[in-house]
């Protein structure tokens, strides 16, 4: 795959999980609207705010502006065809698919710690379930795509200047 198609499946991946956001955003504003009016239970309020947050940050945030632009432009502004590591960069690309299911699965099986995942509320006495093991392996496989992709451009500018 060319830079251009990896950075057109992380914008796609990111505009799904910005969708997913919204929608856990709006669902969190609709909880408000009147006092005593909840469309959602209290108990669940929690994971939808912990998985709009994770969502936001992690899954459309950085895949758009730095897989998506990223491996876009990158090539481009240095004057060379490709990445260096192009199957690495794929490899990148197709982690958040995984992550994002992960995350996904994550939200029905109850991880209410929160986007910072202070100890006290991610610790095994205060959640039940594994929610919040399926939210941390898909933060990990998020962070080793970024990871990839980090090396891949180190490594592309570094040999595009040497």
């Amino acid at each position: 795959l060319d830079h251009k198609r990896v950075g057109f499946i992380y914008l796609v991946l990111g505009v799904w999980a910005g969708f997913l956001g919204l929608s856990l955003s709006m669902l969190i504003r609709l909880n408000f609207v009147e006092p005593y009016y909840n469309i959602i239970a209290p108990e669940v309020y929690n994971y939808v705010v912990t998985i709009h947050g994770v969502t936001m940050l992690f899954f459309f945030l950085m895949p758009i502006l730095i897989g998506g632009f990223g491996n876009y432009l990158l090539p481009i502004l240095l004057g060379i065809a490709d990445l260096n590591l192009p199957r690495l960069n794929a490899l990148s690309a197709w982690l958040v698919l995984p992550a994002s299911i992960c995350l996904s699965i994550s939200m029905f099986l109850g991880a209410g710690v929160g986007w910072t995942f202070y100890p006290p509320l991610s610790g095994g006495d205060y959640s039940t379930g594994q929610g919040v093991d399926f939210l941390m392996f898909s933060l990990h496989l998020a962070g080793i795509s970024s990871i990839f992709s980090s090396l891949n451009f180190i490594c592309t500018i570094y040999s595009s200047v040497n």
